[in-house]
């Protein structure tokens, strides 16, 4: 039967309970994805899975029937019903006008926590690493993914990094709680704070703020360039690393690879009110029809999926059984090893090697044991009381090709009119007035900064009145960012080298 051709149909070969089974959303995706979802499946299936399915269609073959954002009505119906979606990868088309369907699905359905265990398979996996054992924990749903991008000037292009206190309070409570529910003893924060202050600084200061809450376990912060040379190098000095978004998508790939392989690797993207579950790994399309992928990475993803509506039975049952698997040395191509593997085998054959395993436990390798563990508690988000907000100058974004900084600020102080100051103009960043160097190279794109007089704060009706005038004098300007502090403090960062 081929599930990429009818699911449906695939769906109804398999044994499944005849009541009572758990609701699932089930996408077979593109490229490799229908392929390793019908291995997977048959997996869960034969292991005792108690799941009732719904197939879904998405990815490319809705983009290209002129959905831009590769899922359908019906198909978030089924999401929002189930609450539970197991999903192949997609394939999203090149060029511009398609989104990233993941993202749209973590956004839109509020999957903020992102969970990808990275474990050493050592020596039946090839690893530098063989006692690896790291769990990733990325915020899933801000940052630079907010993918809120615009061109401002012919030279400069802008992606705006959201990061919210929301945000970081969800996933830095979730970090704590899962890593007391799976016996883990440090949670470590990567952020970049020493050049965002104010965005990965936000995300710092509430990962002290929320592990306060938590004195059994240890904490620390790394910046993350530093903290990702030291996972690559030594990752048993981690335990659980929660991250912003950008830096947990590339270093939890980086983190499963350095494990032993990106195709082994689970991931549970879990919000509070659905859950989705998925490889890390691509649609890898070159391989698609070959019956070669590994469905390994989708199964453990599976595994997770079980954890999470509470058949841990069948999860242990089914990751012992993978394991096992493992360390008889019978392995796809690409983790086949010369004179530590035994057997080279396909996908679905992969399948029933692992099928004819269930009830078997490894012996080298550390089994899997979910029904010990508590219920993670999922944290919920209580909005607190605003701060007192004061808007004490903004900065104003020109398009002034070909101009120097000191022309360019004889023409915004221009515009001046009430109790406030021309103080700074910066490029790219840099202060390149007053005072600025020659050797400092300038785009076309300047941050022109006013700043109130002490204790005589701007409103929107000065700011508004100080555009028009900057207009009547031909000024350029593409964006306006207001200058707040909340409760007395400053919301805003200073120019470099100012």
């Amino acid at each position: 039967m081929n599930a990429h051709d009818n699911p449906a149909a695939f769906l109804d070969t398999l044994k499944r309970p005849a009541a009572g089974g758990t609701p699932v959303t089930v996408a077979f995706g593109d490229g490799i994805g229908p392929e390793i979802m019908q291995a997977s499946l048959k997996i869960l299936v034969a292991a005792g899975a108690r799941l009732a399915f719904e197939p879904i269609d998405i990815g490319e073959r809705v983009y290209l029937s002129g959905n831009t954002a590769g899922i359908a009505p019906e198909a978030w119906d089924s999401l929002r019903r189930t609450k539970v979606f197991y999903k192949a990868p997609i394939t999203t088309p090149q060029g511009g006008g398609f989104k990233s369907l993941n993202v749209t699905v973590r956004k839109t359905l509020g999957l903020y926590a992102n969970v990808r265990p990275c474990t050493a398979y050592a020596p039946f996996i090839a690893t530098k690493h063989p006692l690896m054992d790291v769990v990733i924990v990325r915020e899933n749903e801000e940052d630079l993914y907010a993918g809120i991008e615009h061109r401002q000037t012919d030279e400069v292009v802008q992606c705006l990094k959201i990061i919210s206190r929301p945000g970081c309070e969800k996933i830095a409570r979730y970090a704590f709680e899962y890593a007391r529910a799976h016996g883990r003893k440090k949670v470590t924060c990567f952020t970049k704070d020493n050049i965002m202050k104010l965005t990965d600084g936000l995300f710092h200061k509430v990962f002290d703020e929320i592990g306060v809450e938590y004195p059994e376990l240890e904490k620390e912060h790394w910046i993350v360039d530093i903290g990702a040379a030291k996972l690559a190098d030594n990752p048993g000095q981690f335990d659980l690393i929660v991250m912003p978004n950008l830096y947990g998508d590339i270093l939890s790939d980086v983190a499963a690879e350095i494990a032993g392989s990106v195709g082994l690797a689970g991931s549970a993207n879990i919000g509070e009110h659905c859950a989705m579950f998925e490889a890390i790994h691509g649609s890898a399309p070159r391989r698609a029809g070959q019956d070669l992928a590994n469905p390994s990475g989708l199964l453990l993803g599976g595994v997770q999926m079980l954890v999470h509506v509470g058949q841990a039975d069948v999860a242990e049952r089914v990751h012992n059984a993978w394991l096992k698997t493992i360390e008889d040395g019978v392995h796809t191509y690409d983790i086949f090893t010369e004179g530590v593997s035994t057997k080279k085998v396909g996908t679905q054959a992969f399948a029933a090697e692992v099928i004819a395993r269930l009830g078997q436990r490894p012996t080298t390798l550390r089994a899997a044991d979910y029904a010990a563990r508590p219920t993670m508690r999922l944290p919920t988000w209580t909005r607190k009381p605003g701060a007192k907000k004061e808007i004490v100058g903004i900065d104003v974004f020109v398009h002034a090709p070909g101009v120097d900084a000191d022309a360019l600020a004889a023409t915004m102080k221009q515009g001046m009119f009430g109790p406030y100051d021309l103080t700074m103009i910066t490029n790219r960043g840099v202060k390149v007035w007053p005072g600025g160097l020659p050797e400092t190279f300038c785009t076309d794109h300047w941050r022109c900064r006013y700043m109130a007089e002490p204790g005589k704060p701007l409103h929107h009706a000065m700011i508004a009145e100080l555009l028009g005038r900057l207009a009547k004098k031909g000024v350029d300007f593409i964006k306006t960012e207001h200058l707040c502090t909340f409760d007395g403090e400053p919301g805003y960062s200073l120019g470099q080298g100012q």
